[in-house]
């Protein structure tokens, strides 16, 4: 695995130098989106809703929109004027028993490896959480915001899990559970039994991800079956830069245009310059009528 944060960990006096390493992976089927006919993969280019031109990588800011709809650009200025930007200590400000955390606020997990010479301090943070039976409460600031974790022992190592704010999550009064509905003794007697005729211990080897093992079966019978695209060259002239070109190249015959300047003639598939589709279009000038003379 890659590290992909680097900091320390202090509690009291004690400095542990770490590693952050993602704990956990998704294993989501991902599709991409293609073209049909030919299984070419289509690609998205940034369009300004406003003006309908398309953006430049180095002209995007973030933005807040405001429940009225209206839109605030923040400046890199003003993000960098943001609170904890890039703090690399995990802060330990408390030690709390586990079920004092609700589940619900658990998020991302981390796995944290000491450097070499700070084996010995990390075990000893290891096995005072182990023998406390509690989790520190931390603070630590990954992809430049600070955000509340804890620390607590996974498999003989230290992993760090984000927490949700208490206001990321959405009250249960929001959902509709009918007005004092509870069931009745011989109803609840009833799942009492079928709770019991299926109880058993947890085995995550008994569990299967059977979309992901449809899918893979699928894509191997097309594959055995000869049903596969080779990639395909990109059309010369596509892509990201080109295409800023061509916007470019547009935006000089407007303004020259709008000069009353000659455009430039496009150049053909076989090399040659070719007049513009509008002026070949036009039909040849009529002579003009002499107008007659009233009474």
């Amino acid at each position: 695995m890659r590290a992909m944060w680097k900091g320390a960990v202090s509690f009291g006096l004690v400095n542990v130098p770490v590693k952050l390493y993602s704990a956990t992976e998704n294993h989501d089927i991902s599709f991409r989106q293609v073209h049909r006919a030919d299984g070419g993969q289509i690609r998205y280019q940034r369009v300004c809703s406003a003006c309908g031109e398309q953006v430049p990588y180095d002209e995007v800011a973030k933005g807040y929109e405001t429940e009225d709809g209206g839109m605030v650009v923040l400046t890199d200025e003003d993000l960098a004027s943001l609170p904890n930007q890039s703090s690399k200590e995990v802060a330990v400000t408390k030690f709390v028993p586990k079920d004092q955390i609700d589940t619900m606020l658990y998020d991302k997990a981390y796995y944290l490896e000491p450097e070499k010479a700070a084996v010995k301090p990390y075990a000893l943070l290891r096995d005072a959480l182990d023998a406390a039976d509690r989790v520190a409460l931390v603070t630590v600031s990954i992809r430049t915001r600070m955000t509340m974790a804890v620390l607590r022992v996974h498999d003989n190592v230290i992993v760090l899990q984000t927490l949700l704010w208490p206001d990321e999550i959405r009250g249960a009064d929001q959902v509709n559970i009918g007005d004092d509905v509870h069931a009745s003794d011989q109803e609840l007697a009833m799942a009492n039994m079928l709770v019991n005729s299926l109880s058993g211990d947890y085995d995550p080897s008994e569990l299967e991800d059977d979309y992901a093992v449809a899918v893979d079966a699928l894509v191997k019978s097309k594959l055995e079956g000869g049903e596969v695209s080779a990639p395909a060259a990109e059309a010369e002239g596509s892509g990201e830069v080109v295409d800023l070109l061509e916007a470019l190249q547009r935006s000089v015959d407007r303004a020259k245009a709008a000069r009353g300047e000659p455009v430039a003639p496009k150049a053909s598939a076989t090399g040659t310059a070719t007049a513009p589709a509008k002026a070949a279009a036009t039909p040849p000038a009529k002579k003009a009528v002499p107008k007659r003379k009233v009474g």
